[in-house]
Formats: structure tokens, sequence, C-alpha cells
């Protein structure tokens, strides 16, 4: 292959890529912009939670819940993730009087999650949506609904969840964060939580032990 033809083939996945990340910026963007009362009103719900915040998703939505949850503890407010499949054969033990529960589908019509929400009504946990579709059945069995805004995807079929997941796990970054901040955590909060690793040395240094 000619230098000129590499060149040019170079310069298509720079573009693609390129393309892809604007995509997912105008997305942020977008969500950045419209965030309101329904964020704010997660927030408290979550400051003001007893028990622990139970994030359940499937598929990317379970991977971005997974990660999310980490976090959430990482700062300080307790979390787990509850696999929306595992949820219906027993595992939905783990929610309590007490808790919140963070529902994640862009779609909104996740049966497994309906399900889930169904069976926890008892218990009266509040239910924070986060979905692409705010007249879906599961912002309309939800508590607290916020909408991703996305309404298409950062691929080129507009299927792949890319930036759906990533304004999805932007929202939850800025939930614990905003949560975080209210409840006064401070830096040698967070190295209790990190007794171990790169981390917790900074958050140590930094508050002076």
């Amino acid at each position: 292959m000619s230098n000129s033809k590499l060149t040019t083939r170079n310069s298509q996945l720079i573009s693609w890529g390129s393309e892809v990340l604007k995509k997912e910026i105008g997305a942020l963007q977008k969500a950045c912009a419209a965030l309101g009362k329904d964020f704010e009103n997660a927030v408290k719900a979550i400051k003001s939670c007893r028990g622990k915040v139970v994030i359940t998703g499937l598929g990317k939505s379970g991977h971005i819940g997974r990660k999310a949850a980490a976090t959430f503890s990482s700062l300080g407010i307790p979390a787990v993730l509850l696999h929306s499949a595992e949820a219906l054969h027993g595992d939905i033990g783990i929610v309590q009087k007490g808790d919140v529960m963070v529902a994640i589908s862009h779609s909104g019509k996740a049966l497994e999650i309906l399900q889930i929400i169904d069976a926890t009504k008892k218990l009266k946990v509040p239910v924070i949506a986060i979905t692409g579709n705010p007249v879906s059945p599961l912002a309309s069995c939800s508590t607290i609904v916020l909408n991703t805004g996305v309404t298409s995807e950062a691929d080129h079929l507009n299927l792949a969840p890319t930036a759906s997941s990533t304004v999805t796990l932007t929202l939850l970054d800025a939930l614990a964060v905003a949560v975080a901040r209210s409840r006064g955590f401070t830096t040698a909060d967070f190295a209790k939580l990190h007794p171990a690793g790169a981390l917790g040395k900074k958050a140590r240094k930094k508050g002076g032990e």
C-alpha cells in the first residue's frame, strides 16, 4: 500500500473516532444544560437515604451500574449492584426498607427491571430512573426520572450503547459527587475508605496525615 493511500486510510479512521467523540460530547453538553429539579430531588433522596443505594440494570446498563456502585461507595455512600436477572431468582432480598433504588434502562422497557420495582413496592423504596425515554413504563412507575436526553447513539449504526451509556455514567458520577459534597465528605473521609493504593496515599498526603 502506498504512503498516500495509507495516509488517507488513517485520516478516515481518525475522522470516525473524532465523530464519535463529538457526538458524545454533544450528548453530555445537552444533559448538562437539562439538569434541573429532578436531579436536585434525586440528590436529596440519596442524601436522606437511611440504607443503601441499590443500582440495577441489564447489559451495558449493568456494567455502568457496577462502576457507579463502586464510585458511590468510595465516596462514603453505601451502594451495591443488583443484577436485574438474578434479582428475580432470589437476589431481590438485598433490597430493604430505607434503601433507594436507581434503575437504569435507556428504553425504559426492560421487563426484568419493571418486575423488580413491582416486587419491592411494599417496601416503599424510592426509585430513581435513568432513561432516555421519559414516557416509558419505567418512568411511569418511578419516583424520580432523570432523562438522559439521548435520542441517537454515537456509533455508525445508531444501535450500540455509546452516547446513552456515557451520559448515564456521567449522570451517576454527578449524583455521587453532589451527594458526597452535600454531606460534607472530606479528604480525610476518602483516605479512611482507601487504606491502600495510590489514591489512598494521595488522600492521606493531601489531608496532612
